[in-house]
Formats: C-alpha cells, sequence, structure tokens
C-alpha cells in the first residue's frame, strides 16, 4: 500500500496569506506517532543577555515560512516524497523562570524519544540547545556538533547564572553529553573580554572556524572536510541565525558585524547531506528587531534546507539517501 506522506498547504489551494499557521502550512499534530520528523517551536527569550524578542521567534518563522514549497530546484531534494513529517506546535515553556523552562523542554523531547523520528526546533533563545543535547543523550549517548554562531556560548557564567545563552556547550561538555572529538563551531567573531576567550572549547577538543576563515570563499570544501571529520555518528546540528551577519538577519538579540552571508549559511547547511543527523536547531530570531521579516524568512529556510538533508530523504534522479 502507498504511504501518503503530509505535504505543505499549497499556495494554489489556498493562499499563502491565509491558511494553516503552522511551519510550511504543514498538518499540525497533536501526537508524534507516525513522524519521521516533527517541528517544534520553543518560545523562549528567558536566557537572551541583550535584545529580548526571541519568544516570538517560532511563530514569525512559521509565519515567514510560508513561500517555501515542497521541492528544492537547487540540491534536487523531495523531502515530502520521503518523510512524514508535521508540526507539532510549541514546548509550553514556563514564562518566569528560565531553570524551569529548561527542565520542561528536557521532559519534552525525552518523551520524543519513544518515537523513531527527527526533531527540527524553532527558537527561542540558545539555552533550549542544553535540555535538547540532554535529552538526546538519553536515546544516542554524547553525539557530535554542529554550532553555527557569532559567538562559541561556552563562558563559565552569565551575571552568576550557570544556565543562559552563552553558556549551552560548556554545559552540555561538563555533562559528557557531546563526543569533544566531533564538534566543530563556525562562524564565531567579534570581541571578548580576553585573548582565549574562544579558546575554551579548543581546549576540549573542539575544531574552531573563525568567521575571518570563511570570508570571500565558498564554504562547500570546509563542509566536505566536516563531513570526512565527524564520520558515521550522530550529530545535532546548532544554528545560530547571529552567525549571519546583520545586513542579511538583522533580527536577533546580539548582532555581529562581518559575519557569514546567506549564501553561505545555505551552503553549511546543505553540506550536512550524508551525516548522521539526529536533530538541529535554529535560534535567537528576534521579531521586534525584524521589522521587513528578512530573518524568519532565512531562519525559516534554514530548517527547511535541514529538513532536506536528513537521513532518508530521495533525491530526483537518485536512489534513497
Amino acid at each position: 500500500m502507498e504511504t501518503l506522506f503530509h505535504q505543505p498547504q499549497s499556495g494554489n489551494d489556498m493562499p499563502r496569506f491565509a491558511g494553516r499557521s503552522t511551519m510550511m502550512r504543514l498538518p499540525y499534530c497533536d501526537s508524534p506517532a507516525g513522524l519521521d520528523v516533527a517541528f517544534v517551536g520553543i518560545p523562549l527569550d528567558v536566557g537572551t543577555s541583550q535584545r529580548a524578542g526571541t519568544r516570538y521567534g517560532p511563530r514569525h518563522i512559521r509565519s515567514e515560512s510560508v513561500m517555501i514549497r515542497p521541492y528544492n530546484m537547487a540540491t534536487g531534494a523531495a523531502p515530502f516524497e520521503s518523510l512524514q513529517v508535521g508540526d507539532i506546535g510549541d514546548v509550553p515553556i514556563n514564562t518566569y523562570s528560565l531553570l524551569k523552562s529548561v527542565d520542561l523542554i528536557e521532559a519534552f523531547y525525552s518523551e520524543l524519544n519513544a518515537w523513531p523520528l527527527i526533531p527540527l526546533t524553532l527558537g527561542g533563545d540558545h539555552t533550549l540547545t542544553l535540555p535538547i543535547l540532554r535529552a538526546l543523550a538519553k536515546k544516542h549517548g554524547p553525539v557530535g556538533l554542529i554550532h553555527v554562531d557569532a559567538h562559541t556560548d561556552t563562558n563559565d557564567e552569565m551575571f552568576g547564572e550557570k544556565i543562559a545563552h552563552g553558556t549551552t556547550f560548556r554545559r552540555a561538555v561538563e555533562e559528557g553529553l557531546l563526543d569533544c572529538k566531533r564538534v566543530v563551531q563556525i562562524g564565531q567573531r567579534a570581541q571578548g573580554y580576553a585573548s582565549g576567550d574562544f579558546q575554551w572549547g579548543v581546549e576540549q577538543g573542539f575544531r574552531l572556524i573563525p568567521v575571518e576563515a570563511c570570508w570571500h570563499k565558498s564554504l562547500t570544501p570546509l563542509m566536505a572536510e566536516i563531513r570526512e571529520m565527524l564520520g558515521d555518528g550522530p550529530v545535532y546540528l546548532s544554528y545560530d541565525i547571529d552567525s549571519i551577519d546583520p545586513a542579511w538577519a538583522p533580527g536577533t538579540g546580539t548582532p555581529e558585524v562581518g559575519g557569514l552571508s546567506a549564501i553561505q549559511a545555505l551552503e553549511i547547511v546543505r553540506g550536512c547531506r550524508g551525516l548522521n543527523l539526529i536533530g538541529g536547531d535554529l535560534v535567537e530570531v528576534s521579531p521586534p528587531y525584524d521589522i521587513s521579516g528578512i530573518t524568519a524568512q532565512l531562519g525559516a529556510n534554514l530548517l527547511y534546507e535541514m529538513l532536506c538533508v536528513l537521513p532518508g530523504v530521495h533525491y530526483q534522479g537518485e536512489k534513497d539517501q
């Protein structure tokens, strides 16, 4: 019997300014049962340190996803002929408590472990990646990581707090959630408080690729190196929209000049094809600073590109990947 896969609602059936308010206007699913991929929103900004507003990120990413069509004309990926994809809504975080929200996120994703699906997360500030990694490590053990960001997010503390959007990956290392020899950080830049601010992760075994190493070049060759480095083990992709230059993505809480281009962002995500991706997130979209919607639109497209490189996606003219 032929499998009927969920499809985004077509702009020829319903105007794009109407219809479903879900990621890509996919069906909303009350349960993860039967899904291969679940889009999940985490409307969190309690962990931000500068400009707030990422609590509105998931809603606006969904809103700006309405123009995305099912087929990837550049790569030939046909995710909606390959995988059962749905939007399961938002994690009900605690508006007033970051630590309680972190626990709620971990519990939510731990429940998803019972299902053979891959979560793709719409953020929300970068604190959310820690509880997701906590949950995924229960299923997969320590994982490899591709972390694209203007910042390393390896602070020991912020304002005396151990949990915030700038401490995520130090806590992940300390808790044994990451396979440190299979961690890559891309796009870090701007200023620090001391010359060694970016080195903590390197000392743990991370490969650090500062943004200056990315300027004026295609990142396709770099991604080939990263695929070889990460091998066949499980990999999580965490994409902070502030890795991209504010000219392309102004709507974020901690913008830094001299960032990646939107084209390089596409190259990075498309370069993850062939990896054993077990999840991904797109974080730090802050709609109050995104007047034209271009940041949320770029974020929505990067999430779609993540979907296209997941294991099991069919490519036109090729056998299963």
